[in-house]
Formats: structure tokens, C-alpha cells, sequence
């Protein structure tokens, strides 16, 4: 089974980004892969919700690229969860475009892994904190998927930037070719946790 991939991508600082342009570079050489930049498409942060409903109606599996920006997404990609998950359309009733779908996140941050750790710098472990997508995912009927994560973006070297991208693309190409991330469900383990938890 193949399945098309939908990156929606956002960072509103992309030029400064050495991690995210190399990730979004790999990504866009990837077949059956599409690249959504949406402060490149939106610069006025105007969102076209029948272009990005059409574009999900399109695609099997929604991968949300974006660095950690206070324990969440970049402004502009709340603004597309806010206006493009409708009721009636992504939830609600006759709101099943996106049943059976999965989503999955493709996030860098600025800190080490073990700062994301719960009882750590800061307080809680990365799927603690991504928990109101996974809640989100979940409303939309969707398969909500093990991220893929880059850490501590700032202190990478040249070559671990290129080692990572290769990872991206290979994970990409796994999807693709329907060898997905393991589905996560962090309301039944009692600590939520990507890396040194028990396997969600």
C-alpha cells in the first residue's frame, strides 16, 4: 500500500533555519510527497480553506513540520488548525473528511532531549506537551502517529545537519510506502514519553 504525504510546513523565520531548510529540502525531492510552505503560500496569513481542505481530501497522511515555539506550533499554523478543521467537514456531524487519515508531526527544537523529559527542564516530556494535537488528531477520527524529532537544532554540526536530513528522507520514503510510525495513544500509559517510556 502507497499513501501520499501532505508536509505542511511553518516557520516564520525559515532563512534562519539550518535544520528546517535542510529537512524541507529532502522532503521535497521525495515522490509522493507534497510540500506545503504556508508562510511562503500566505504572507499575508490570509488561509484558503477550501485550497487546504481540497489538498487534504488529496492526500493519506498529514505530516506538520514546524520547530517547538512555547510548546506548541508557529502562529500561522494555529491559525490553519483554527480555520481549516471545520465542523461538519473535519468533525461533527457529516464532518468525516478526514477519518482514517493519520497525522504526524516533524518537530525541532532548540533544547536537548532531556530537557523534554517529565520532571525536566521543562516540566514535561514532548508527548505530554504535543497531547492537544494528539487530542486534536484524535477528534478528527485520524490515526495520530510517533513523531519525528530533532533536537538541540543550534548546536548541530554541518554533518549531522546532512546525517538527519537523510533520516527525514528515509522516513518520508517509509510512509510512503506504507511503513508508518507506530500509532500513539498517551492517555493509557501512565507517563507519557517518546524516548525512555515504555512504547506508547
Amino acid at each position: 500500500m502507497s499513501n501520499k504525504v501532505l508536509v505542511i510546513f511553518a516557520h516564520p523565520s525559515f532563512e534562519t533555519s539550518r535544520m528546517n531548510r535542510a529537512l524541507i529540502s529532502v522532503a521535497r525531492e521525495c515522490e509522493n510527497v507534497t510540500v506545503h510552505d504556508l508562510y511562503e503560500t500566505y504572507p499575508n496569513q490570509f488561509v484558503d480553506v477550501a485550497c487546504e481542505q481540497k489538498l487534504l481530501n488529496e492526500h493519506d497522511v498529514l505530516v506538520m513540520q514546524h520547530p517547538l515555539q512555547w510548546y506548541s506550533c508557529p502562529p500561522l499554523m494555529k491559525s490553519w488548525l483554527d480555520n481549516v478543521l471545520t465542523t461538519g467537514w473535519a468533525y461533527g456531524p457529516g464532518g468525516s473528511a478526514l477519518e482514517g487519515k493519520y497525522w504526524v508531526h516533524a518537530i525541532t527544537s532548540g533544547g536537548p532531549e532531556f530537557m523534554y523529559q517529565r520532571g525536566g527542564y521543562n516540566n514535561f516530556s514532548m508527548a505530554e506537551l504535543l497531547r492537544p494535537f494528539e487530542q486534536t488528531a484524535d477528534f478528527c477520527s485520524m490515526h495520530y502517529l510517533r513523531p519525528f524529532l530533532t533536537h538541540e537544532v543550534l548546536r548541530l554540526e554541518d554533518e549531522d545537519i546532512k546525517q538527519q536530513a537523510e533520516q527525514y528522507r528515509q522516513w518520508l520514503l517509509a510512509i510512503t510506502q506504507g511503513n508508518l510510525p507506530p500509532v500513539v495513544h498517551t492517555l493509557h500509559v501512565p507517563q507519557a514519553d517518546f524516548k525512555h517510556a515504555p512504547p506508547l
